[in-house]
């Protein structure tokens, strides 16, 4: 790990790579965005995200350009080989068996999930906000990989975390009426409402689709400013990457 660049400390195998991009990156950025917002969906200069974009490929020496997803908070998920496309394809998951595929995830306090075949056959990524964990986003990605649950490794990239995440009843309950363990993952804070371990939400879930091999966790978007946080710095919060590809 490095402020500038995160590396996941995973015992995936020598041709899975994988790296999570933090705001003080060699972009272009200025002002709330400043300096390496990727998303293009934020209100930043599209010249500037572009050029942060091309950075990052630079930077990383990616084998090809990140396919980025037109994410909508969703359970749809994308196949994806190493070609560019003009058009991002509307889907919150992307899984890949080809080499040189670079898939990325964008986030603000949500929760990117990398995941991998334990004999680097194949990779996936997801964008697990509440409502993506809720309506089975983990559960999607699984099942779109080939390799069986039990063979995957699965690890959890920076989110908000629990101290700083309050959510009102409507999120608890879409969660414990799903399993009712999941009440576990919520502590009350004031009437109506409670902080939310979203990715101790992740973990159950992944562990329920028969994936028990899990690290990562244990960073706050909110608290650590490497990162853009859409809950502290609203509508013209950047987005970072997490990003995985098979060498």
């Amino acid at each position: 790990m490095t402020d500038t660049w995160i590396f996941p400390d995973w015992p995936a195998p020598s041709r899975v790579h994988a790296a999570v991009t933090t705001r003080l990156g060699p972009g272009l950025s200025a002002g709330p965005f400043e300096r390496f917002n990727l998303g293009l969906r934020s209100g930043d200069s599209p010249d500037a995200v572009h050029s942060n974009r091309s950075a990052l490929q630079q930077a990383l020496a990616l084998p090809a350009s990140p396919r980025w997803l037109h994410q909508v908070h969703g359970v749809t998920v994308a196949e994806l080989g190493p070609l560019p496309s003009p058009d991002e394809p509307q889907a919150d998951a992307a899984v890949s068996h080809i080499p040189g595929t670079v898939l990325s995830i964008l986030t603000a306090d949500c929760l990117p999930v990398l995941l991998c075949a334990d004999d680097g056959s194949e990779i996936g990524a997801a964008h697990a906000g509440w409502r993506g964990v809720a309506g089975g986003v983990l559960e999607a990605t699984v099942q779109q990989l080939q390799t069986s649950p039990a063979r995957l490794l699965a690890w959890l990239g920076p989110c908000i975390g629990a101290a700083s995440y309050e959510v009102g009843e409507e999120v608890r309950a879409a969660f414990v009426a799903h399993d009712a363990t999941a009440a576990d993952r919520f502590v009350p804070s004031r009437p109506g409402h409670w902080q939310c371990d979203l990715a101790g939400l992740a973990r159950q879930r992944l562990a329920s689709a028969g994936v028990t091999r899990i690290h990562g966790g244990g960073f706050d978007t909110y608290a650590d400013p490497r990162f853009y946080s859409y809950r502290r710095d609203g509508a013209h919060s950047g987005r970072f990457a997490s990003l995985i590809w098979l060498a």
